[in-house]
């Protein structure tokens, strides 16, 4: 499988990207490659669209701020989609961005957030979230873009579930569970598309809990002896999930 080259800048642009083609520049694109990259005309780039590859491209400035790319040989093609769901408990500002960028990087397909009892933040900034989906893209050689799904409420995110998600199982990190060892848990279950909860950090409240427990698609699993915060909890069961039932 061939590896992403970073030491080329990578911009991710609107799609579909073909070989041949030119593609303008936002403001803002334009001004990081001239102004803060300091690019030259003719200096190469690495863009992506989430759908068709990633491409080489040149810089062609057409303005003393302004500029294009004009797209030459894909250098990787498009892998398959993630299809690992990711809901969780939206936090505030600077942690809920660490939050989305690592999810991006470990693998996720699509993100939902929703809203539980002890949810910290009130509104949920889709727009903030998406660019933070961009950035860990762009930054970490990642090809596919994960969607962000407009926030819900915990009971009715669960009462769709089973019908929006057909034979999904949603893995629930519950702080309550005997064990300490989630591997054991995740090692036992079948085959088939997952998806992945985490609680804010007041963890889920206790008739919450119930519910998940008694819904038949759920299956609960701890995250070791010790107490970890949100953001913590979030890395930490997207990778022994990967790494015990995922594509690692």
């Amino acid at each position: 499988m061939a590896h992403s080259d970073f030491r080329t800048p990578r911009l991710h642009v609107p799609g579909p990207i073909a070989e041949g083609a030119t593609v303008p520049l936002e403001r803002e694109q334009a001004n990081y490659l001239l102004a803060v990259l300091r690019l030259a005309d003719g200096a190469s780039v690495l863009v992506f669209d989430g759908a068709s590859g990633e491409f080489r491209a040149r810089v062609v400035q057409t303005g003393r701020k302004a500029a294009e790319l004009a797209v030459e040989a894909r250098s990787r093609p498009q892998p398959p989609a993630p299809d690992l769901l990711y809901l969780f408990a939206p936090l505030k500002h600077a942690r809920l961005d660490y939050m989305v960028q690592k999810a991006v990087e470990m693998g996720v397909g699509r993100m939902r957030p929703v809203l539980t009892q002890h949810t910290q933040a009130s509104r949920v900034n889709l727009e903030r979230m998406q660019a933070n989906v961009v950035e860990a893209a762009e930054q970490c050689g990642v090809l596919h873009v994960p969607a962000v799904e407009p926030e819900e409420k915990l009971d009715r995110a669960l009462a769709r579930f089973a019908v929006d998600e057909p034979g999904r199982r949603l893995i629930f990190c519950d702080e309550g569970e005997e064990t300490t060892n989630p591997v054991t848990t995740l090692a036992a279950l079948g085959p088939g598309p997952l998806a992945v909860l985490i609680g804010p950090e007041g963890g889920f409240s206790d008739a919450e809990r119930r519910t998940l427990r008694a819904l038949p698609f759920v299956t609960p699993i701890p995250l070791g002896p010790r107490i970890l915060r949100a953001d913590t909890a979030a890395v930490a069961a997207l990778a022994v999930i990967q790494a015990t039932v995922g594509d690692w």
